[in-house]
């Protein structure tokens, strides 16, 4: 849910309770940024219908193609991380979507601004797993109306200054949004948004 690879669960979900996802292939850059992102939407389409996992042959004429709020570049902003002690990162426990629990560390804090407002999200990292990506996992007010229930899931990947772009028109569903049998991690109190942030994939169909 949450290449289909196990990048810490950054993205993502384990299938069979083991193996991560992520968020597919990398978006092409033109300059045009709706038609980059209908490309990238387009291309994960494609890897979905072709490939086994993560939507069962079964699902995939009525899921696919997958269903996304229009390209809103007010969705993309800046942020900052803030580091926590690399030495002593608070752990936090999250229930995941087939009962059990998983332990991540908090790798710092992302503050931003979006519809004029400061905000912040956690970004973490499984426990015991090196850092390769940030797994940021979020809830807002569209959850269970518009897009999926349980949350949706972003992927950062770690920069030398601490300076980011986070870009909710890249945010996804967790695998298990589709099969069951993936293990999806719900978003911490903490990254409960609670604005409503219409972009990125919405609640998969019927």
């Amino acid at each position: 849910m949450w290449s289909l690879s196990t990048r810490l669960l950054a993205g993502c979900c384990l299938a069979s309770l083991l193996v991560a996802c992520t968020s597919g292939p990398g978006a092409p850059e033109t300059g045009n940024y709706a038609a980059d992102l209908t490309a990238f939407r387009t291309a994960r389409d494609e890897q979905f219908r072709t490939e086994k996992d993560p939507i069962p042959a079964n699902r995939k004429d009525t899921l696919l193609p997958l269903r996304y709020f229009p390209p809103d570049e007010s969705y993309v902003v800046p942020a900052q991380l803030k580091l926590a002690d690399a030495d002593n990162r608070p752990r936090v426990t999250m229930p995941t979507s087939t009962g059990t629990q998983r332990r991540y560390q908090t790798v710092g804090v992302l503050e931003f601004t979006l519809q004029n407002q400061n905000m912040s999200l956690g970004a973490f990292v499984e426990d015991g797993q090196p850092i390769v990506d940030l797994f940021v996992p979020f809830v807002d007010t569209t959850s269970g109306a518009e897009s999926y229930p349980a949350g949706r899931y972003l992927d950062l990947h770690p920069t030398g200054t601490g300076l980011y772009t986070i870009d909710f028109n890249k945010a996804y569903n967790p695998y298990c949004a589709y099969n069951d049998t993936y293990e999806c991690p719900y978003p911490p109190p903490s990254n409960r948004l609670k604005v409503a942030i219409r972009a990125g994939e919405k609640k998969p169909g019927a």
